[in-house]
């Protein structure tokens, strides 16, 4: 896939079924493009939706998978303060337009993101009026200007553009999302007059969704496809 940087990298998955589908673009988290990002996209796509995962990372070390250990955690933060919101906007029109270049694609087109890839979409959401729907998982730094990508203002700022219905998930017990922050993001979605839905999981940490981290919780996991079925399904 080529954009304005380069040759980027994704993982595309299909519905088993031939036929025509919406596409959702999936945002990876700090660890980069990994095998449990390819199985969102993979039960996305098992939904009936057309999944995209682009390498957001590209531009600094193609095809990173971090262990999601210290040193994976080091690597992922040196490379996330390596992203820019002009390239992370370039990603995602990549993404779009090679989901609107392949038959059987419809034109609606969701996002999904995790962690940092959920403050991607956020921000994505408040610039890119084609994203109908989107789901943003347990994001950080929405509220402050901790990350390049949260500069110049805090995304949270950026809320007035967002267009299309936005649905926030995020665990009770989040450690990077503290109850204030998760106020201030409800408030400001309400006060923008944003189609939203703030969803508190109770008792889940930071990154719930996936088998095979410690922070799994499959009650919390379950709950949030449920959620994300039901969002998707307005595509």
């Amino acid at each position: 896939m080529s954009e304005s940087g380069g040759v980027m990298d994704a993982f595309v998955a299909r519905p088993a079924a031939p036929g025509e589908y919406p596409g959702v673009i999936v945002a990876h988290q700090l660890f980069g493009l990994t095998q449990d990002v390819r199985t969102v996209a993979e039960r996305i796509a098992a939904l009936g939706y057309v999944a995209i995962a682009p390498d957001f990372y590209h531009r600094s070390e193609a095809g990173v998978e971090l262990a999601a250990d210290d040193q994976g955690r080091a690597r992922g933060f040196a490379l996330m303060g390596e992203l820019t919101r002009d390239g992370v906007l370039a990603d995602v029109r990549a993404a779009m337009a090679y989901l609107r270049d392949q038959a059987g694609v419809t034109g609606s087109i969701g996002m999904v993101g995790m962690s940092m890839g959920g403050h991607l979409a956020y921000y994505a959401a408040t610039q890119l009026d084609e994203l109908a729907v989107t789901i943003v998982l347990y994001a950080g730094w929405l509220t402050g200007t901790d990350i390049p990508v949260s500069r110049p203002e805090p995304t949270l700022d950026l809320t007035p553009g967002i267009t299309g219905r936005i649905i926030v998930i995020v665990g009770e017990h989040d450690h990077v999302i503290t109850a204030d922050q998760r106020t201030a993001i409800a408030d400001r979605l309400k006060a923008d007059g944003i189609r939203h839905e703030m969803v508190v999981i109770p008792e889940a940490p930071h990154a719930f969704l996936s088998p095979g981290v410690p922070t799994f919780r499959p009650g919390a996991s379950d709950e949030t496809w449920r959620r994300i079925e039901q969002a998707l399904a307005e595509l």
